[in-house]
């Protein structure tokens, strides 16, 4: 292992390390997470993933098809589609679909076998149903996150051959004070709904009336969980005609042939964004314990990257990192991240609870205390 995880003595809680020399570009680590799903709004539009790993479970053809609404494409270089329908397999209880068989027992072991609606008359009677429903009301696209990362996160606790350190696995990621949950709660939820957390948090009881999990399904532990999904969720995106796109790239093709497929990629792309707009990806939200421990910095020497087209995340490098270097990844967008100092502080302060003191926010501590919305007015009417 190249890194190890330290304690911080400037308050930062857990934070990553080089233990050796890491080179640019270089995959840092890989990492499962302890849970995943799919986002609530992302599945009902007919994004089709699998349930455990996020895989897309259509092919690149059918995928085309349906983001640009044109029926009518063929992708040349199937061979270079990763999507294999043959292996896809359902719950035979509640038709759940997965990639594999594999993932279909691993969901099952983990946590399905507790939360599975089965085959009922009347499904909408469910809770699992009534929670889907709830938060779908709450959490409207652009989605963030998802309030099954706490289901499955106490499903798991509740199937776990060994309770105590399950409990404790999910209390590694709970750091913060009553008062600092509370208010990452009100936050995530948003103002309007954050008053229906109680609602979110009767229907979870009711999914899961087990004496394991009653501690996580007070008042105060489950904004703690809120609280944890709203800052330690990382999301994740699946594309299987990207993935036969970078395929295809590796093909030992001729000049005139690459030019071919760039233009075909260039045709396809701007049919998809015309026809579905940006939501292209199936999307999801993990909680992986390794990457959560990589605090954020403006200037960040790592980045996110899911290579394999599923939930397994790669952290690469984004420059040389020295033995006993912190690893840090930028919590912001890179719109975000290129504003002032004044406005990147204060997302994180709004969104995480911390202002920032990366290297490039202590370089810019002489700035003025604007918005980048401000110094655009300010520049217009000058």
């Amino acid at each position: 292992m190249n890194t190890e995880i330290r304690l911080s003595t400037t308050g930062k809680g857990k934070c990553l390390h080089a233990v050796t020399h890491i080179a640019k570009d270089a995959v840092i680590f890989e990492e499962i997470p302890l849970v995943s799903c799919q986002f609530s709004w992302n599945e009902t539009c007919m994004y089709k993933a699998c349930n455990h790993c996020l895989r897309p479970l259509e092919t690149a053809e059918e995928n085309v098809r349906r983001l640009t609404g044109n029926s009518s494409w063929v992708l040349p270089y199937p061979q270079c589609c990763t999507t294999k329908k043959e292996d896809i397999i359902r719950c035979p209880d509640c038709s759940t679909e997965y990639c594999s068989e594999n993932c279909k027992t691993l969901a099952f072991d983990e946590y399905h076998k507790t939360i599975c609606s089965r085959t009922l008359d009347d499904r909408s009677a469910h809770p699992i149903i009534q929670l889907q429903e709830a938060w779908k009301q709450i959490h409207y696209p652009p989605e963030t996150s998802s309030i099954f990362l706490i289901v499955r996160l106490l499903a798991k606790i509740i199937q776990a051959p060994n309770t105590e350190e399950a409990i404790e696995t999910t209390l590694s990621f709970c750091h913060r004070s009553v008062n600092e949950d509370a208010e990452l709660a009100h936050k995530f939820l948003g103002k309007k709904f954050s008053h229906q957390v109680n609602l979110l948090r009767e229907l979870i009881a009711n999914a899961l009336p087990n004496p394991k999990v009653q501690q996580f399904l007070t008042q105060e532990g489950f904004q703690s969980l809120v609280a944890l999904i709203g800052t330690n969720g990382q999301g994740v995106g699946s594309s299987p005609f990207s993935s036969w796109r970078r395929n295809v790239e590796k093909l030992n093709l001729s000049a005139e042939q690459k030019e071919q497929i760039d233009s075909l990629v260039d045709r396809i792309y701007d049919e998809m964004y015309s026809h579905t707009g940006d939501f292209l990806n199936s999307e999801g939200v993990g909680l992986y314990a390794r990457q959560s421990c990589a605090n954020h910095s403006c200037d960040p020497n790592a980045e996110i990257s899911f290579v394999h087209n599923n939930y397994r995340l790669s952290l690469i490098a984004l420059k040389d990192i020295q033995p006993g270097e912190e690893i840090c990844i930028s919590y912001l967008g890179d719109c975000d991240n290129e504003r002032s100092r004044h406005s990147r502080r204060k997302t994180l302060m709004e969104n995480y609870l911390f202002a920032c003191e990366c290297s490039k926010c202590l370089a810019e501590i002489d700035d003025p205390d604007v918005t980048s919305e401000e110094e655009m007015s300010a520049e217009e009417d000058d």
